[in-house]
């Protein structure tokens, strides 16, 4: 990755937390109204009227080759902007930084910025048929990656879809997406990712939300099918709204890769309109 890119990441990542600081600053981080609980169900919809800033932290253990650690932190801010009376558009960027393990022996753990992911749903105001809250839009994979260990270094492009609903205490629903190699070359990489949350009075949860991916393009598909779950909390400091939320999943099926189980761990700035 050039110097150039690496000067622009950061000077994006140091606009993007000024500009979560500005934020809690002008709006005084008054919640018009919304409870803890309230809050809890709008940061369990990816395409909520809600500007947030998670930052993910994930843990794979006994990855890889000689079973060693890997830690991705996923910083990831959602930012909706309201295109019309009746239209929204959310954009949803997911910067990684990556600590890998050696695969070999004399091989040193590679630090560094993974590949980029940004998308944009585009989605109505109003639930279709008063139950079906979706949004649809392109997905795009930027070659980021600091070092050829941490990113697939290949621009890609695809589509992405979300679709859920919201029945009283439960929060419900998928995000599927696809992204081709723009270069030509064989790529073809598949992410599922459904959630199911149980909200209680207070801004507690439970939640489930595994990732499955797949490649395409690789021998059986190369599946990463975790199962888990963990809980979560929408919690007040001093006036900042704050979801914090933690799960664990082991994975019944593994790519060439892949970790035998992993945990989650999530602090997610909330900015109520």
């Amino acid at each position: 990755m050039t110097s150039n890119l690496r000067g622009s990441l950061c000077g994006a990542l140091l606009t993007l937390l000024a500009f979560s600081a500005t934020a809690a600053d002008d709006a005084e981080i008054e919640t018009v109204g919304k409870s803890e609980s309230q809050l809890a169900k709008a940061t369990q919809n990816p395409i909520a009227d809600l500007i947030s800033v998670p930052f993910q932290n994930n843990t794979s253990y006994n990855f890889g080759a000689r079973d060693r650690t890997q830690n991705v932190l996923n910083i990831q801010p959602l930012i909706p902007i309201n295109l019309t009376e009746n239209w929204n558009l959310i954009t949803r960027t997911i910067l990684p930084i990556v600590s890998t393990p050696s695969g070999r022996n004399g091989q040193n753990r590679q630090n560094g910025i993974g590949d980029t992911s940004f998308t944009a749903f585009l989605s109505p105001n109003e639930p279709l048929g008063n139950w079906l809250i979706w949004g649809a839009g392109p997905v795009f994979n930027i070659p980021t990656a600091s070092d050829d260990r941490l990113g697939d270094d290949l621009w890609g492009a695809g589509l992405s879809f979300v679709g859920l609903t919201m029945q009283g205490p439960v929060v419900a629903g998928a995000i599927i997406s696809n992204v081709w190699n723009l270069d030509g070359d064989d790529y073809s990489r598949f992410l599922l990712q459904y959630f199911v949350n149980y909200n209680f009075a207070g801004g507690w949860y439970l939640s489930s939300s595994p990732i499955m991916t797949a490649n395409w393009e690789a021998d059986n598909n190369d599946w990463l099918i975790p199962i888990g779950g963990g809980f979560g909390k929408v919690h007040r400091f001093g006036k900042q709204p704050v979801n914090l939320s933690f799960q664990a999943f082991y994975n019944v099926e593994q790519n060439q890769a892949g970790a035998d189980w992993s945990t989650r761990f999530q602090i997610q700035l909330l900015f109520p309109k």
